[in-house]
């Protein structure tokens, strides 16, 4: 397919995109952004592409795998945000600080000990395991004797409750 066959068909094509990205996030923003990264796709290949073929069945191809690529994006990103959740992190305060800034600190803690206690045990022993020792999957599953797989869910599991949690009590 030519340049100029493509730049007939695009307006087209870019409707299909977004009808499948719109039903696939129901957000109009989130469908602009999968079509126009499944048009930058296509444009990059259409020199490639079969002009006697349907091009609209590819096109709808691959705004489908754009949007599954950005559901998984957005995933990962959520993942790393809740690993990043670390008690001490959160509470630890510099020493020189002020006397506000300790008590923010001593709330926080206590806080953050609320929520971890609401954890169902083998959830706040896993997390704590992880959290507070700093231990890797594979050391909790070693010592636990639960299959790695099961630990990386588990601590998922608990992250999300004590963010979820903490977001509920912070009011955010």
């Amino acid at each position: 397919m030519t340049q100029s066959e493509f730049e007939h068909i695009a307006q087209e094509l870019r409707s299909q995109m977004l009808k499948v990205a719109l039903d696939f996030f129901g957000s109009q923003d989130d469908a602009e952004d999968v079509a126009q990264d499944a048009m930058v796709q296509l444009w990059r290949y259409c020199e490639r592409i079969d002009s006697g073929r349907s091009v609209t069945g590819l096109a709808i191809k691959v705004a489908k795998n754009c949007c599954i690529s950005l559901y998984r994006k957005r995933q990962h990103a959520k993942q790393q945000s809740l690993e990043d959740i670390s008690p001490k992190a959160m509470y630890q305060a510099d020493s020189s600080g002020s006397a506000q800034e300790h008590l923010e600190a001593a709330d926080t803690q206590r806080m953050m000990d609320e929520v971890v206690a609401l954890l169902k045990p083998r959830e706040r022993q896993l997390f704590e395991m992880r959290q507070t020792e700093g231990l890797s999957t594979e050391d909790i599953a070693e010592q636990t004797g639960i299959p790695k797989t099961s630990v990386a869910v588990m601590l998922s599991t608990a992250r999300k409750k004590v963010l979820t949690e903490l977001t509920r009590r912070m009011k955010l």
